[in-house]
């Protein structure tokens, strides 16, 4: 099931550039802590907005009671319940509540009476709700509590209440204490809030009542909600695993198992692993280009271990007829003075073959080793020209277009290989040749021809193998085609035999426009 599951997570798995991963990544990660942040200031915000909201219902199931109780009667009205609307970001504290003047009066006998009938109600609600719940008359006097007597019409939640409109403040908390523990995080820990609402009885506010109460606070918040919190760090910590796996299968495992796949080559051994399809683009496009790697060190080591048999076998002719003509010449002194010509004659034409491969071997390792020339642009029109006029003891039938762009070639490269190819028909023993120029799609194709006796069948396929030849009695070394490959494949061009020709040899050479032209 697992494997299925893996099938099907490869087969959908989108593709993903490298810098996106890493942005996903490090974005995520750098941006845990804003989140933290926010977490913490959003949450404490939503216990303070709780806290309120406790203090308005229970100021309105309060405000209720006490207009019942009113000894006067008359028609009750409940003031409409305000919303929570505390931001610790935009609602402006107060200091501390100031000390309360005496009252220059006392309150009448139907307040006193009224304070009687309700104070047991409201001590019985504070000791439940934990909040101090004070009781005033209708011009701001304390009818309950330790400030009992004193007037509070001055403070801005009790003119509000006073006018018949709830209010709620926050303000600096008297009774806090710097704690040990991690409280001082908290915005609102030295705080309270201070919630004042009119008591309506007769169509006219009869008194007020002011509750207060300190925010729920942080710590105690998160371990009420250690739940909901735990659930939020398990939903980071998987989006963790799954950006890990996301490195590990796109960048990490693919890099692992190239530098294993690196080792095997290295050792003579091993293949080039399938492109992951998790990987990363730029991952997959270096397996790519890793795999191109491989197969072009396997090609040029398969062509070097037959080139090097082949390097030995034709030296090893020349030199076993030196190393023989010096035996016989040490061993008979007295030889005849024809004798001794003619085997020094030998001597001398082995080492002008030896001389002559050599030297068309290091025109080979020149080739091989040529660079591409980014902006190279030759004019192939001169270049033929150029090698026409050279062979004017030669007839070469031309047929070029009145214009041929450039090619990014180099104009010596395209010479040789045009001269190396007439040369090859003429002593091949053809009385005229012809070249015919023409342009593809991004390349320039020349096509060489002659008249000559052209190349056998059972041949064909072999004439661009280094030391193949068939004039080796005519000192002929095998190099010239391969060294021609060699010059026009480091720019990108490409030389072949018409393998449907009827008389003569025909080849066609591709030369690659250039991008500047």
């Amino acid at each position: 099931m697992i494997e299925a599951f893996r099938r099907v997570v490869r087969r959908h798995w989108p593709r993903l550039r490298l810098r996106t991963i890493l942005l996903l990544t490090f974005t995520f990660i750098a941006a845990l802590p804003g989140f933290g942040a926010l977490f913490l200031r959003v949450y404490e915000n939503a216990l303070v907005r709780q806290t309120e909201a406790e203090l308005i219902a229970q100021a309105s199931a309060l405000s209720a009671t006490a207009a019942l109780a009113w000894p006067a009667g008359g028609r009750v009205v409940v003031p409409h319940a305000q919303s929570p609307a505390i931001d610790l970001r935009l609602t402006p504290i107060l200091p501390v509540r100031p000390t309360l003047r005496p009252a220059t009066s006392t309150p009448d006998a139907t307040a006193r009476d009224w304070r009687r009938r309700i104070d047991p109600s409201l001590r019985l609600t504070s000791t439940a709700t934990g909040a101090d719940i004070i009781l005033l008359d209708g011009r701001g006097r304390v009818l309950t509590g330790a400030q009992q007597g004193d007037d509070a019409s001055g403070l801005p939640e009790m003119r509000a209440a006073l006018r018949g409109r709830p209010a709620t403040v926050l303000r600096r908390n008297p009774d806090y204490r710097q704690p040990g523990g991690a409280e001082w995080l908290s915005r609102a820990a030295d705080l309270r809030i201070d919630l004042a609402t009119p008591v309506i009885a007769d169509g006219q506010v009869v008194g007020v009542l002011l509750l207060s109460h300190a925010p729920r606070a942080l710590l105690a918040g998160l371990q009420a909600d250690r739940g909901k919190i735990a659930l939020g760090v398990i939903l980071i910590f998987g989006t963790l695993v799954v950006l890990s796996g996301l490195l590990s299968r796109g960048i990490v495992r693919p890099v692992e198992a190239l530098g294993t796949a690196t080792r095997a080559v290295a050792n003579g051994g091993g293949s080039v692993p399938d492109v992951p399809t998790t990987a990363a683009i730029e991952i997959q496009a270096l397996y790519c280009d890793f795999g191109s790697m491989a197969a072009a060190i396997d090609r040029r080591s398969r062509y070097l271990r037959d080139f090097a048999h082949a390097v030995s076998h034709e030296f090893k002719t020349p030199l076993a007829g030196i190393g023989g003509a010096v035996e016989l010449l040490q061993d008979h002194p007295d030889m005849a003075a024809d004798d001794r010509d003619r085997f020094l004659a030998n001597i001398a034409e082995d080492a002008t073959r030896l001389t002559q491969l050599v030297s068309r071997l290091l025109d080979l390792a020149r080739a091989d080793m040529g660079e591409t020339r980014d902006g190279a642009m030759a004019d192939v029109t001169n270049a033929v020209r150029r090698v026409v006029d050279a062979h004017g003891d030669f007839p070469i039938e031309l047929s070029l277009p009145a214009a041929l762009p450039r090619v990014v070639v180099p104009q010596g490269a395209v010479e040789a290989v045009l001269t190396s190819l007439i040369e090859n028909s003429r002593q091949a023993g053809a009385t005229r040749a012809a070249i015919v120029g023409g342009e593809v799609t991004n390349a320039v194709i020349l096509t060489i021809s002659d008249n000559g006796p052209g190349i056998p069948p059972g041949d064909r396929d072999r004439v661009f193998e280094p030391f193949f030849t068939s004039r080796r009695t005519e000192g002929g070394t095998g190099l010239g085609l391969p060294i021609a490959r060699s010059l026009l494949e480091a720019q990108g061009g490409t030389i072949k035999l018409d393998h449907n020709m009827q008389n003569g040899a025909t080849f066609r050479v591709a030369l690659p426009t250039s991008r500047y032209a």
